[in-house]
C-alpha cells in the first residue's frame, strides 16, 4: 500500500508542474472545450484500466448521482472556473484564492461529517495561506481594481468552493465503499459532460489544435495531471482525510514557483522566500506533527473509513 507521504508528494509535484502544460492549452481552443478534451480522455484511460483490472464499474442510480455531483464539482466546473479566472486576473491571485481550500474543506467536513477541527490544522492553514499571499505579493499589489478583477476573483473563489464540495463528495463515496479508481472513471466522464454543457451554453466553438504543443500538453494533463494526480489525491483523502489532503493547495504554488525559477528565470525576493517558507511550515504543522494519541485522529479515521481496495480486495489500486 502506498504511503500517504508518497501520495501527497505525487499529487503536489504533478499539479505544481501542470501550469506549464496549461499555457500550451490557451489560445486556439476555448478553455472550457480543453477541459472537455482533458477529462474525456482521462476518463477513457481509467475506464480501460478498470476493465483490464476487472474492477467493478456498475453502480446503482443513487451512487451515479453522487458520482455525477463529484464530476461536476471536482473536475468539470472547478476547472472551467480556474481557466476563466485566469482570463481576468493574474495566476498568483487565483493561487491565493485556491489556497483557501485548506479552510473550506475542514470546515465543510466539520459541518457535514462532524469531523473535529484540530488546532494545529487551523494554525497550519493560517500559516499556509499567509505564505501564499506573501509569495504572490507583487502580483497582488499590481492587481488593478475593476470589473475584470472582480469577475476573475469571483470565478476563482467559485471554483475553490466547488473543489471543496467535490472533496467532501469524495469522502461520501468512500464511506459507501466505492473503489477510488472506479469513481474516478465515472466522475471524470461526468466532469467532461458538465464542461461540455457549459461550453454549449457559452456558445464556444468546438475547435481542436492539431499542433504538437497542444496535443503533447493535453496528453500530459490527461494522463499525469488527471489520472495519476487525482488517483494519488483521492487515495490520500482515503488515508488521511479531506482536511489534511487539501494542504496540497498550499504547496502546489510553491512547486510552481520553483519550476518557474528553473525554466523561466523567476527571481526570488525576500518576501517571496519568506512566503514559501511559511507555506512549508504550515504544511509541516498540519501534516507532520505526531498525532497517534489524538482523539481527533480517531474521529477523522471514523469519517474516512478504508474502502475495500484498502482492505485488500482491491489492493492493486494502491
Amino acid at each position: 500500500m502506498t504511503k500517504p507521504a508518497v501520495l501527497f508528494t505525487t499529487a503536489t509535484l504533478i499539479w505544481g508542474s501542470t501550469w506549464i502544460a496549461i499555457t500550451f492549452q490557451l489560445g486556439v481552443v476555448a478553455p472550457e472545450v480543453s477541459v472537455v478534451y482533458r477529462f474525456a480522455l482521462a476518463s477513457a484511460i481509467v475506464f480501460v484500466w478498470c476493465l483490464l483490472r476487472r474492477h467493478s464499474l456498475r453502480f446503482t442510480s443513487r451512487v451515479h448521482l453522487w458520482l455525477a455531483a463529484q464530476g461536476a464539482t471536482l473536475y468539470g466546473l472547478n476547472y472551467v472556473g480556474v481557466y476563466l479566472a485566469e482570463r481576468h486576473v493574474a495566476s498568483g491571485l487565483v493561487a491565493v484564492a485556491f489556497s483557501t481550500l485548506v479552510f473550506l474543506v475542514p470546515i465543510g467536513s466539520r459541518l457535514v461529517f462532524a469531523t473535529a477541527l484540530e488546532p494545529r490544522v487551523v494554525i497550519g492553514a493560517l500559516l499556509g495561506v499567509t505564505g501564499i499571499a506573501s509569495l504572490f505579493l507583487p502580483e497582488l499589489r499590481s492587481a488593478t481594481l475593476g470589473d475584470a478583477t472582480a469577475i476573475g476573483v469571483a470565478y476563482a473563489l467559485g471554483a475553490t468552493v466547488l473543489a471543496s464540495i467535490g472533496n467532501l463528495i469524495a469522502v461520501r463515496l468512500q464511506r459507501d465503499r466505492i473503489p477510488v479508481m472506479s469513481a474516478i472513471a465515472w466522475g471524470m466522464g461526468y466532469g467532461a459532460a458538465t464542461a461540455a454543457v457549459w461550453a454549449w451554453f457559452a456558445g464556444s466553438g468546438w475547435s481542436f489544435d492539431a499542433r504538437l504543443p497542444y496535443i503533447a500538453s493535453l496528453a500530459y494533463l490527461a494522463v499525469l495531471g488527471s489520472v495519476v494526480a487525482f488517483g494519488a489525491y483521492l487515495h490520500l483523502i482515503e488515508k488521511v482525510g479531506a482536511g489534511r489532503a487539501s494542504f496540497t493547495a498550499v504547496l502546489i504554488p510553491v512547486v510552481a514557483m520553483i519550476l518557474s525559477t528553473l525554466f523561466e528565470g523567476y527571481r526570488w525576493t525576500a518576501t517571496g522566500a519568506i512566503g514559501a517558507a511559511l507555506a512549508l511550515v504550515g504544511n509541516y504543522v498540519a501534516l507532520m506533527a505526531r498525532r497517534q494519541h489524538s482523539p481527533a485522529r480517531r474521529a477523522e479515521a471514523r469519517d474516512s473509513p478504508q474502502t475495500p481496495d484498502a482492505q485488500g480486495t482491491q489492493a492493486a489500486q494502491s
